[in-house]
């Protein structure tokens, strides 16, 4: 019960988050460099399986490490790390294998990636105290 709150209340920031990301700043910017390779519609079914998937991993490999050191900057390194490692796993996967894959958008993906999941775990673990979980 411990890691479902932990990773419910993880979605719910990381979420909200990438929501401004996605909807307010980066959404023109991939539609100008990204055009024809973006789908018509958002898979939804796709995007809720890669929410679960990494929020489970940001509390598995970050915040339960960082509640159990008691360091909220080992969230946020852990978490900046774990970012920046997952995120590249796709983005230089795609520079690498793309014809036409976009350097910009790699260079502002991993920034994100680092800093939204560094964010996300120095939250939930600022909660996790606050709230005694």
């Amino acid at each position: 019960m411990y890691f479902a709150k932990l990773a419910g209340i993880a979605f719910v920031v990381f979420l909200l988050i990438d929501a401004i990301w996605l909807g307010l700043i980066a959404k023109n910017l991939y539609r100008n460099y990204l055009g024809d390779l973006m789908a018509g519609n958002v898979r939804f079914g796709a995007a809720l399986l890669f929410y679960v998937l990494f929020v489970c991993g940001i509390v598995f490999f970050v915040i339960e490490p960082a509640l159990a050191k008691d360091s909220l900057s080992f969230a946020i390194f852990a978490g900046a790390f774990l970012g920046l490692l997952c995120y590249a796993t796709y983005d230089l996967t795609n520079l690498a294998t793309l014809k036409d894959w976009p350097v910009l958008i790699t260079v502002l993906d991993l920034v994100w990636g680092a800093f939204v999941t560094a964010a996300t775990s120095g939250i939930v673990f600022w909660l996790a105290k606050i709230w005694h979980i």
